[in-house]
C-alpha cells in the first residue's frame, strides 16, 4: 500500500539526512574557498546576514544553509584577506512582522554591510523599504515573490518562480505540443499570480490556454483541487508549489489515475534528490522540472566543490536541493566581490558601491550564466535553466541552459546589453 502523504514527508527528511546519491560528492576533493590559504582568519570581523523561513509552512532555509558553511570554509582559508565573515542567519516564521523584525536586528544592530543568501516568501516585500532607506543591498539565494525581482536593492542567484514554471510550461509545449495548461500555485500576495501570469502571457502569444488556481496553502484538499483542475480538461497540470504541496497533489492526482491522462511537471522547487523516490514508480517519466541552476549529476568543479562544502561544514539534514546551491552561490560570489576590495574598508557603503557598480558577470558551472548585480532598478541575472524528468527513483535531464522566453524580461535584457554582459 503507498506510504501517506505524511510518513512520505517524514521519509524525505531521513533520506535527505542520509544523502544517498551515488553520491557524487565522493569524487570530490578537499573544500576550495576564498583564498584557499588554510588558515583561519583572525582580523576585524565582517558582518553579513540573511532571512529564511526556516519554520511555517514548510522549511525554506536550506539557500541560508549553504552560505552559513561557505562562509565557514572561507573563514577557515584566509577570509576576506584575513577579516572573516561573521554571519547571522534570522528566521521569518513566514511573517512578514517577524521578516520586519529580522531586518531591523541584522540592519541596525548588526550593522551587516549586505545580506546574503537568503530565502523567503514575505521578507522582500516586507523589507523593501528598510534596505532602501539604509542603502544596503541583498545577495539573495533564492528570491520568491515578485518584490524580490523588483526591488531595486535585491539580487537573487535563482531565477524564481514565474521563469521556473514558464520555463517547464515552454519545454512541455515543445515537446509534447500542449495546448491547455493549468496553474496551481498557493494564495500568497506576490508569489501565487506572480508565478503563473508568466505562464497566462506566454501562453496568450502562443494560443496556449491557461487557468490559475490559487489555494491556501494552510488548509488544502488535493483531492478538490486536482479535481477543479480536470475540470478544465488541461493537457498540462503545472504545480507551483513547496516541494511537500507537489508531492501531495500527486498523490491525490495518483489516487484518480490521472498519470496517464495529463501531464505534471512543476518548478525547480521539487528538485531534490529524493523526490523520485517519495512520489513512487507510479510518475516514472511522468513528472517534469525546470532546474533554475544546473543537475546535481554534472560532474563539474564547482558542483563537486559544493557538495565537499556542505560534507564538511553544514549538518547532514541540511538539504541538498536547488535552493542550496542558490545560497553556495551567492556566498561565493560575495566573496569574490570583496576580494577585489581594500579589506580595511569594507564596510555597507562600499560593498554597496562595488555591487552597484559591477560591470560584467560572476561565472559558475553550476550556473547557466553569469549572475551580476549592477545599477539597475531592477534585478532577474538568471533567466535560464534546464529540464528534467523523474525516472527510476531519479532525476533524468533532458535539456540544458535553455532561455525562458518572458516578454517581461525584455528591460532585464536591455540593461545586460547595455552593460555588455551578454549579447
Amino acid at each position: 500500500m503507498r506510504r501517506s502523504i505524511k510518513a512520505a514527508v517524514a521519509a524525505v527528511a531521513c533520506t535527505l539526512a542520509a544523502l544517498a546519491f551515488n553520491d557524487p560528492a565522493e569524487a570530490a576533493s578537499a573544500p576550495k574557498c576564498g583564498l584557499n590559504t588554510g588558515k583561519a582568519a583572525t582580523g576585524a570581523p565582517i558582518s553579513i546576514g540573511g532571512i529564511v523561513g526556516r519554520t511555517g509552512p514548510a522549511d525554506f532555509s536550506s539557500s541560508g544553509d549553504a552560505a552559513a558553511a561557505y562562509f565557514k570554509c572561507v573563514n577557515e582559508n584566509g577570509g576576506i584577506n584575513g577579516r572573516p565573515i561573521e554571519y547571522t542567519l534570522e528566521d521569518d516564521a513566514w511573517k512578514p512582522e517577524q521578516a520586519a523584525q529580522a531586518a531591523a536586528k541584522l540592519v541596525t544592530d548588526k550593522k551587516v554591510v549586505a545580506l546574503v543568501g537568503s530565502n523567503s516568501f514575505v521578507e522582500c516585500a516586507a523589507n523593501q523599504a528598510t534596505y532602501e532607506k539604509n542603502e544596503v543591498l541583498v545577495v539573495a539565494g533564492v528570491g520568491i515573490p515578485r518584490d524580490c525581482f523588483f526591488g531595486r536593492n535585491y539580487s537573487s542567484t535563482n531565477a524564481g518562480p514565474r521563469l521556473s514554471n514558464l520555463g517547464a510550461v515552454q519545454y512541455m509545449h515543445g515537446k509534447f505540443g500542449i495546448k491547455s495548461v493549468v496553474c496551481v500555485a498557493p494564495n500568497i500576495p506576490g508569489v501565487g499570480d506572480f508565478s503563473c501570469d508568466g505562464v497566462k502571457a506566454w501562453g496568450a502569444s502562443k494560443g496556449v490556454a491557461v487557468n490559475v488556481i490559487l489555494i491556501d496553502p494552510a488548509a488544502i484538499d488535493m483531492t478538490s483541487i486536482v479535481l477543479q483542475a480536470m475540470s478544465f480538461k488541461p493537457d498540462l497540470i503545472e504545480a507551483s508549489l513547496p516541494r511537500d504541496g507537489v508531492i501531495a497533489l500527486l498523490k491525490a492526482a495518483e489516487d484518480q489515475d490521472l498519470g496517464s491522462k495529463v501531464k505534471f511537471a512543476a518548478p525547480t522547487s521539487v528538485y531534490n534528490l529524493e523526490f523520485p523516490k517519495t512520489i513512487g514508480p507510479y510518475w516514472d517519466n511522468k513528472v517534469y522540472a525546470q532546474l533554475e541552476l544546473e543537475p546535481f549529476d554534472k560532474q563539474s568543479p564547482d558542483m563537486l566543490n559544493w557538495y565537499a562544502v556542505l560534507d564538511k561544514y553544514a549538518s547532514k539534514n541540511v538539504q541538498r536541493d536547488t535552493f542550496n546551491q542558490a545560497g553556495y552561490l551567492a556566498a561565493r560570489w560575495i566573496v569574490e566581490v570583496m576580494l577585489t576590495m581594500d579589506p580595511a574598508k569594507i564596510d555597507r557603503t562600499s560593498v554597496t558601491a562595488a555591487l552597484r557598480g559591477m560591470k560584467s558577470g560572476l561565472q559558475s558551472d553550476i550556473a547557466c550564466g553569469p549572475w551580476y548585480f549592477g545599477p539597475g532598478n531592477r534585478h532577474n541575472p538568471n533567466h535560464a535553466g534546464s529540464v528534467a524528468v523523474t525516472s527510476g527513483e531519479k532525476w533524468v535531464t533532458q535539456q540544458s541552459c535553455f532561455g525562458v522566453d518572458d516578454p517581461d524580461l525584455a528591460d532585464v535584457l536591455a540593461t545586460e546589453k547595455e552593460l555588455g554582459i551578454r549579447k
